[in-house]
C-alpha cells in the first residue's frame, strides 16, 4: 500500500526516523553553554548548522565518515535569543526540565539530580551536539574541528562530554542485544509495520501515523479528528520537521546484576540462571523474544528477518511464556492490555543511544570501579505522554498490568517492593534487590528542523 503521508526528509535532521547503523560505533554527546551575547553564539550557531546531517537518504556507497546532530534546552532557546512568548510555546516539560521531574519519574534516592553528574540538570546545558564516526581517527578529527570552532567563537563551554562506543556483539552491559522493536512510522518505515505498529484485528498490522514522533504531521489523534488537526507545537518556524528528545545518562550495576541473577537461580527450576535472567529481561540474550521461544533460545536470531519482531501477548495472558512484569513487556506491552493494543501505541518512541565504558569481564561478580552503562535517547513528540507516561506508568507502577506496586525489576526506582513474579507452578518471587541501573543525569532537548536550525542561527525564530 503506497504511504498517505510524505515526510520531508531534507527538513528533517538524521538518526531520527531511521538510526545511522552500526558503522558508526563511536558517538559523542558534547552539552554546551553559552556564555556570550546571543549574537555572538548565532554566529557560531550558524556554521554549525551548515554542517548538520539530515534524513535525507545517502546516495549508494556515500555513506558520510561522522555525522552531526543539535538541539537544544529550553535555557539553550533563551541564550540564542528567542523570545519569552515563543519559548512559551513550547510543552511544560520540556520547559521545566528533566531534574525538576525527579520525583515524578523515580529519580530519587541515588537517581536524585542533587547525585547527577555536574553540568548535567543544572540548566548549565544549552545546546547538545552529537556526533557519530565511523572510525576512531574520523571521530577525533570532528571533536577538533568542533572544539577548534568554539574557540575561535568564544563565550561558548562544553560543561559536559560523554563518549560512547558500540560494545561486541552490538549488546548492552547486561549482555542483552538491543536496540529491538523501534516503532514503525508512515511515509517512513511501512515496511516494518508487522510488529513495529499498531495491532489491528486478524493478525495484521499498520504503521504509526508520523505525528506520532515528527511535529507538524498528522498523528493519530488526527486520523480520527474530522476537522484533520495537528498535534500541538511550537510557535513556528520552529515546530515544523522537530521532535523532542529525552538523554539520559543511565548507570549499570553489571556485578550487582550477576550476583543477584546467579544466587536466586539457586532456588529456580533447575538454577538455570540464564532462563531467569531472560525470564526479568523478557529476551534471552540473542534478542529472541521468550512468548515466541519460551523454552530456550534459538541458535541464532535476527530481528530484521520476515516475522522476527512480529509478536503479541494474547496468547499468553497469564504471563507463562512472558511474564508480565518482564522489562520488554512493561516498556512496550503492544496488545497486552486489551482493546487491541489501544491504550499502548500512543506510548511509542524512537529509542537510539549507546553503552559507554569498558564491558565487565564475563564470570567476574565483584565491581571493579568503573564507570559503565548506557546512553539513553529517545524521540517523541510528547515527552509526558510517550517517555514519561511508560517511565512513571509501566515502569515504576504495576496497576496497569494487575501487578499493584511491584515495578520493573530491570531498571524500577528504589521506593515500593521492587519484586517480581515469574509464573509458573508454582510461581517465582524475586526478592525486593538494591537498583541495577542508577540515573546519572539527563536533560529534556528539543531537535529542530533545518528550517527552524537557520531561523534560530539568524535570529528570526521570534
Amino acid at each position: 500500500m503506497a504511504a498517505s503521508v510524505r515526510m520531508d526528509l531534507g527538513d528533517i535532521q538524521g538518526d531520527i526516523l531511521r538510526a545511522y547503523g552500526n558503522d558508526y560505533d563511536c558517538t559523542t554527546y558534547a552539552f554546551m553553554k553559552i556564555e556570550c551575547p546571543p549574537e555572538q553564539a548565532r554566529a557560531w550557531f550558524t556554521g554549525v548548522v551548515d554542517h548538520v546531517t539530515t534524513a535525507a537518504p545517502w546516495p549508494p556507497g556515500e555513506k558520510p565518515l561522522t555525522t552531526l546532530n543539535v538541539s537544544v534546552t529550553a535555557r539553550g532557546l533563551r541564550a540564542l535569543g528567542v523570545s519569552e512568548e515563543v519559548v512559551g510555546s513550547f510543552s511544560r516539560e520540556f520547559r521545566d526540565g528533566m531534574s525538576s521531574r525527579s520525583a515524578l519519574l523515580g529519580d530519587v534516592g541515588p537517581s536524585d539530580p542533587k547525585s547527577w553528574e555536574p553540568g548535567l540538570g543544572s540548566g548549565d546545558a544549552h545546546i547538545l551536539l552529537t556526533i557519530n564516526a565511523q572510525r576512531t581517527s574520523d571521530h577525533e578529527r570532528a571533536l577538533g574541528k568542533m572544539k577548534a570552532a568554539m574557540d575561535a567563537a568564544g563565550g561558548l563551554r562544553i560543561v559536559y562530554q560523554a563518549d560512547t562506543e558500540l560494545l561486541p556483539g552490538s549488546r548492552e552491559h547486561f549482555g542483552y542485544a538491543d536496540g529491538f522493536a523501534q516503532p514503525a512510522i508512515e511515509g517512513t518505515s511501512d515496511d516494518k509495520a508487522r510488529g513495529g505498529g499498531v495491532p489491528l484485528k486478524d493478525g495484521e498490522w499498520r504503521a504509526l501515523a508520523p505525528g506520532e514522533f515528527i511535529l507538524g504531521y498528522p498523528d493519530e489523534d488526527t486520523r480520527v479528528d474530522p476537522k484533520k488537526r495537528l498535534p500541538n507545537a511550537p510557535a513556528a518556524p520552529l515546530g515544523r520537521s522537530g521532535t523532542y528528545m529525552v538523554w539520559r545518562k543511565l548507570y549499570q550495576d553489571v556485578a550487582l546484576w550477576r550476583r543477584v541473577m546467579r544466587d536466586a537461580a539457586k532456588l529456580y527450576e533447575g538454577g538455570d540462571e540464564h532462563t531467569l535472567s531472560a525470564k526479568v529481561v523478557g529476551r534471552w540474550t540473542n534478542g529472541a523474544p521468550l512468548v515466541k521461544y519460551p523454552d530456550k533460545a534459538p541458535a541464532s536470531f535476527d530481528p530484521q528477518t520476515p516475522g522476527g519482531n512480529d509478536f503479541r501477548y494474547d496468547k499468553d495472558k497469564d504471563g507463562m511464556r512472558c511474564p508480565l512484569g518482564a522489562h520488554i513487556r512493561r516498556s512496550n506491552p503492544r496488545d497486552a492490555l486489551g482493546f487491541e493494543g489501544h491504550l499502548s501505541f500512543r506510548h511509542r518512541m524512537i529509542r537510539r543511544g549507546m553503552p559507554y565504558g569498558k564491558v565487565l569481564p564475563e564470570g567476574v561478580t565483584a565491581d571493579d570501579g568503573e564507570d559503565r552503562g548506557l546512553v539513553f535517547v529517545s524521540f517523541q513528540a510528547s515527552i509526558s505522554r510517550q517517555f514519561e507516561g511508560v517511565q512513571v506508568q509501566w515502569l515504576n507502577a504495576g496497576n496497569i498490568f494487575g501487578l499493584g506496586h511491584d515495578k520493573d525489576f530491570l531498571l524500577g526506582d528504589p521506593h515500593g517492593t521492587g519484586k517480581m513474579t515469574i509464573p509458573g507452578k508454582p510461581p517465582f518471587f524475586l526478592s525486593p534487590q538494591e537498583v541495577f541501573v542508577r540515573t546519572r543525569g539527563g536533560e529534556y532537548l528539543f531537535v529542530p528542523g533545518m528550517t527552524a536550525l537557520a531561523a534560530l542561527a539568524d535570529g528570526t525564530a521570534g
